[in-house]
């Protein structure tokens, strides 16, 4: 029986299902498949309905990502053929309009920025590199790449845009941003990485070194404007790690939970930033929340059902 407060939706795919993404209103809902096409389904209240399947892909698709509204109905999507396509919908039809294909090898993960820094779309490849697409005013797209983990990159996502307290200090309501990203590696590392205009290139802010195995997602927590950062990341070791930063100091590690029961796949945070998600291998959800001692504590377990 399904949960109380779950639906399950038939995708009508044909092989495994790796990710699914709601758009900013939660009115579309992605689906990737080792099919290698994505569906996208129109959500409203308790009913879907397939609007479309995207097909273009030579492999498995591992992940999608909504851009965010103000730049139209957009997605990306990668997959284990090395490439990440862009699709757009206009007049309720779906198109590509970019190909990205400077990857040797699968790619698995595609994060878009905070909308206030742009169309900028970071790519995480097998072959151990970060791929950072912009797109410019004049319509094109400008390429940077980050050697990023040696023997292979598998998750990339996003610092918020702005400075930690900067929404507690801000000048005559100017707001500091900042243009950040951080790779999980099958080096065991989480590498931060921090965009510098003055040498018009990505640098290595941080290595985080903690996991004993590769680290499978890592995920920063909107605390817009906060002065802690924290920061959690998930590994094949079957942990997960706690990341907090005052402003001005070094990151310090706490253990989730001491071990799972199995891989920790997918770690994510709520919109607010106060509750995260952990996605483990033994088909459970848990979701955590830190008390006043600062102890994180499991609110509810989530089992699919068989």
């Amino acid at each position: 029986m399904a949960q109380p407060g779950t639906q399950v939706i038939e995708t009508h795919h044909e092989d495994m299902i790796h990710d699914a993404q709601l758009d900013y209103y939660s009115r579309r809902l992605a689906t990737a498949s080792s099919d290698k096409t994505i569906k996208i389904f129109d959500v409203e209240g308790d009913t879907q309905r397939l609007m479309d399947t995207l097909s273009g892909h030579d492999a498995p698709v591992w992940q999608v990502a909504w851009a965010h509204p103000k730049f139209g109905n957009i997605l990306a999507s990668c997959s284990y053929d090395g490439r990440v396509f862009i699709w757009k919908e206009q007049n309720n039809t779906w198109t590509k309009i970019k190909e990205h294909a400077v990857h040797t090898s699968s790619v698995n993960s595609v994060s878009w920025a905070p909308h206030e820094l742009g169309a900028i779309l970071a790519c995480a490849s097998s072959d151990g590199k970060v791929s950072v697409l912009e797109y410019r005013d004049d319509g094109e797209w400008e390429t940077y790449v980050i050697d990023a983990h040696g023997i292979g990159c598998n998750a990339v996502t996003w610092a918020p845009a702005t400075l930690p307290g900067s929404l507690v200090q801000a000048n005559a309501g100017q707001v500091a941003t900042v243009k950040k990203l951080i790779s999980a590696g099958c080096d065991n590392l989480i590498k931060i990485w921090v965009w510098r205009d003055d040498a018009k290139s990505w640098q290595e802010e941080e290595a985080l070194d903690g996991h004993s195995d590769w680290v499978r997602d890592v995920a920063w927590a909107p605390k817009v404007g906060l002065a802690r950062s924290y920061l959690a990341s998930c590994s094949q070791d079957k942990t997960v790690l706690i990341w907090t930063q005052e402003p001005g100091g070094k990151w310090t590690k706490k253990l989730l939970n001491n071990k799972f029961a199995d891989v920790v796949w997918r770690v994510s945070w709520s919109l607010a930033g106060n509750v995260l998600a952990v996605s483990c291998g033994d088909n459970k959800v848990t979701l955590w929340k830190e008390d006043q001692n600062g102890e994180w504590q499991c609110i509810q377990e989530m089992e699919e059902s068989t």
